[in-house]
């Protein structure tokens, strides 16, 4: 990245590095702002609660029949997240190539950013048998989260020169995970408590969901004041859809690095995104364990996260990013691993698995997304980083499929929690393969000191 996208003196004689520090606090404040909806809304209460609301409106057989298609009520939400992922794929990459073309991204991550907001907090009038409001209102948020994560994460390379990346990557995922463990507590002293404040549990469900909503837009305010639009060099049009994500993948082809760390990273993070959302099956159905330790769980692992994101930043600073990854994934193996062995009904053990997690869960996605920033070319952040959150939000399917074959076949949650392993041993050996100097260097892109 050029020292001309870094320069952030204004007409008065502001000091650039001030100025910078600024926006990088500005930027921070964005997965402040909307990692309560991933947290709050699909992790802990969006899932069950819609799945109820289905059941309320499902015949004698337990179907809806959204547009006429008979749709068992309890996979309702699973398809309406799968349905998100596919208008996500339809629509980053375009945004992505709109964004680089013009230059001017805060407009189109405002957007994204309230669209989602208000489809959140829309779900307060989520109840009864309203099950299609739903599915729609989380589509769009769904959809509208990943957009405006692909233009946040873009942001990186413009706002932190290189040798400053780990750090910032860092601290932005803390911050999120920081804003999901706060919300977190006030919900669940709600939700638990709801009948001391006067309301029903649906009532409280809901209030939660709309809390997500308003506090990812009220906190939104503050990156979209503080980060700023770069002048971009003259672009073709973009293209619609698959066709400019295929235009991106042939532009990434002529940077055979850079997509090499994609594949990695794509191998990898699966085996992530498979364990944070198996986690609580493996707990519930292997460990008989209740609701209220999986949500006790799910909160240990947001608090950690913080501390985890945070170590290994300094960590890399050390060691540098790529050493630092590849050390998290073997620290994944051995917490897979620990898990398999865990005693049902053991509550205690669940936890200490759950602490391996978020130690090593912010960090290894933060110094993902600081060292894939590395190796996108300058000019066209927003269009690579669609592909990089494609990978992050819409390829994630081997691993649930691996995990729930492995069930089928073995009728054990514990095989396939281990069957998991195999994404975080070839994603070492992919990503330890990848010359990240020289693939920094292809990208045209300084290479610091320490990577």
């Amino acid at each position: 990245m050029g020292t001309d996208t870094l320069r952030t003196a204004t007409a008065d004689g502001a000091d650039p590095a001030a100025e910078r520090r600024r926006e990088q606090r500005g930027w921070y404040f964005y997965d402040w702002a909307c990692s309560v909806y991933s947290t709050s809304v699909l992790t802990v209460f969006l899932g069950p609660y819609l799945t109820s609301v289905a059941e309320s409106a499902a015949d004698a057989d337990g179907y809806v029949h959204p547009l006429g298609i008979p749709v068992r009520a309890g996979s309702f939400f699973a398809y309406s997240v799968s349905l998100s992922v596919i208008v996500a794929v339809l629509v980053m990459p375009l945004v992505g190539a709109a964004a680089d073309r013009s230059g001017r991204k805060k407009p189109l991550l405002a957007a994204a950013a309230y669209t989602g907001a208000a489809a959140t907090t829309g779900m307060f009038f989520l109840d009864g048998d309203r099950y299609l409001l739903g599915g729609l209102l989380l589509v769009v948020a769904n959809a509208a989260q990943s957009v405006a994560m692909m233009l946040y994460n873009s942001y990186l390379p413009q706002i932190a020169p290189p040798e400053e990346r780990d750090a910032v990557s860092s601290r932005g995922w803390a911050f999120g995970y920081a804003a999901g463990a706060l919300v977190l507590v006030v919900n669940l002293i709600l939700y638990t408590g709801h009948d001391s404040f006067g309301l029903s549990e649906s009532a409280a469900v809901r209030i939660c969901l709309a809390s997500a909503g308003l506090w990812w837009g009220a906190f939104a305010l503050i990156p979209l004041r503080r980060l700023r639009d770069r002048r971009a060099a003259a672009r073709e049009s973009a293209l619609p859809g698959f066709r400019q994500l295929a235009a991106t993948v042939r532009d990434m082809r002529r940077r055979p690095l850079t997509l090499a760390f994609l594949l990695a990273y794509l191998v990898y993070n699966d085996g992530i995104q498979t364990v944070i959302s198996q986690a609580s099956v493996y707990g519930s159905e292997e460990l008989e364990l209740g609701q209220s330790t999986l949500i006790v769980a799910v909160l240990l692992v947001q608090v950690l996260a913080v501390a985890g994101a945070l170590a290994l930043g300094r960590l890399a600073l050390r060691y540098g990013a790529k050493r630092t990854i590849l050390g998290s994934l073997v620290a994944w193996t051995v917490t897979l691993a620990a898990g398999y062995f865990l005693p049902a009904g053991a509550p205690a053990w669940f936890f200490v698995l759950a602490a391996g997690i978020g130690l090593v869960l912010g960090g290894s996605q933060a110094l993902s997304r600081s060292l894939f920033s590395h190796l996108v070319p300058p000019g066209k952040e927003a269009e690579y980083f669609s592909a990089y959150e494609l990978s992050d939000r819409g390829m994630s399917w081997l691993g649930p499929l691996l995990f729930g074959l492995t069930y089928q076949l073995t009728g054990s949650y514990r095989d396939a929690i281990i069957s998991l392993v195999v994404f975080f041993v070839l994603g070492f050996v992919l990503l330890a393969r990848v010359p990240v100097r020289r693939a920094i260097g292809d990208a045209g892109n300084p290479v610091p000191e320490r990577i």
